[in-house]
C-alpha cells in the first residue's frame, strides 16, 4: 500500500507563484507515473501534470509554460511549481501515484486559492 501526502497549498494573488510537495511512503517500490490532479468546485477533476520513474512529463495545455512538475525518485518525492497563478487556478490539488497493484494511490488533497 501506497501512502501521499500533499503540503505546500495556500492562499496566493494572481501572478504570484507556489510550489506544492508529495511525499510517498509505504510500497514505493510499486509506483509507476506519479501525477497532479486537481478539482476545483463543481468542476470534474483534470489532470495537471505527470512524471514517469524516468522523469518523461506531460502537462495540460492550461498549465503549460507555467507549472513544472519534478521528481525525486531517491526521497520519494515529487513537487509542483506552479508560477504565474491564475485565479482559475484555484482548486484542490492531489498527488496520484499509479503503482504495479493497479489500483492508484491518492492523497487527501492541498487547497490552492489565487486571488484576482
Amino acid at each position: 500500500q501506497v501512502r501521499l501526502v500533499e503540503s505546500g497549498g495556500g492562499l496566493v494573488q494572481a501572478g504570484g507563484s507556489l510550489r506544492l510537495s508529495c511525499a510517498a511512503s509505504g510500497a514505493v517500490f510499486s509506483i509507476n507515473t506519479m501525477a497532479w490532479y486537481r478539482q476545483a468546485p463543481g468542476k470534474q477533476r483534470e489532470l495537471v501534470a505527470a512524471v514517469t520513474r524516468g522523469g518523461s512529463t506531460a502537462y495540460a495545455d492550461s498549465v503549460k509554460g507555467r507549472f513544472t512538475i519534478s521528481r525525486d525518485n531517491a526521497k520519494d518525492t515529487m513537487d509542483l511549481q506552479m508560477n504565474s497563478l491564475k485565479p482559475e487556478d484555484t482548486a484542490v490539488y492531489l498527488c496520484n501515484a499509479m503503482t504495479t497493484f493497479g489500483a492508484p494511490a491518492w492523497g487527501q488533497g492541498t487547497q490552492v486559492t489565487v486571488s484576482s
